[in-house]
C-alpha cells in the first residue's frame, strides 16, 4: 500500500489499525488472505477484458518488461522486493542479455 494510502487507511481505521509491512493489507492493516487478493485480481482482470493469470506470472511479466525497457536492475530489484541483486539477475539475465544483443546490433 502506498504511504499516503496507508496513512489514510490508518486514520480511517483508528484504534482497529494493526501496523504491518505488507504491500497488500486490509482496511485495518492486517495481511490480506491470498484467496481474497486473487479473487479481487481476477475480478479486475475480467472487468478489463484481460486473460486471468496467476499473480506470480503478473509479477514476472512486470519484471521482464521493466528489464527489457532498460530499467536498471537495481530498480527492478527494489520494485520486486528482492533482498539481493543476484536474485533479480539470476531470474532475469536472459532479458538483460537480449537487451544487450539488441544494443550491440545497433
Amino acid at each position: 500500500m502506498a504511504p499516503s494510502r496507508r496513512a489514510a487507511a490508518r486514520a480511517e481505521a483508528g484504534e482497529k489499525w494493526q501496523d504491518s509491512d505488507h504491500v497488500f493489507a486490509t482496511r485495518t492493516g492486517r495481511p490480506i488472505e491470498p484467496r481474497n487478493l486473487y479473487r479481487s485480481f481476477t475480478r479486475v482482470a475480467q472487468s478489463a477484458g484481460l486473460r486471468v493469470i496467476r499473480l506470480h506470472d503478473a509479477r514476472h511479466g512486470t519484471a521482464t518488461l521493466l528489464t527489457a525497457a532498460g530499467v536498471a536492475p537495481r530498480v527492478v530489484m527494489e520494485i520486486l522486493g528482492h533482498s539481493q541483486i543476484s536474485i533479480t539477475m539470476d531470474v532475469y539475465t536472459h532479458v538483460v542479455q537480449d537487451t544487450q544483443h539488441e544494443a550491440m546490433s545497433q
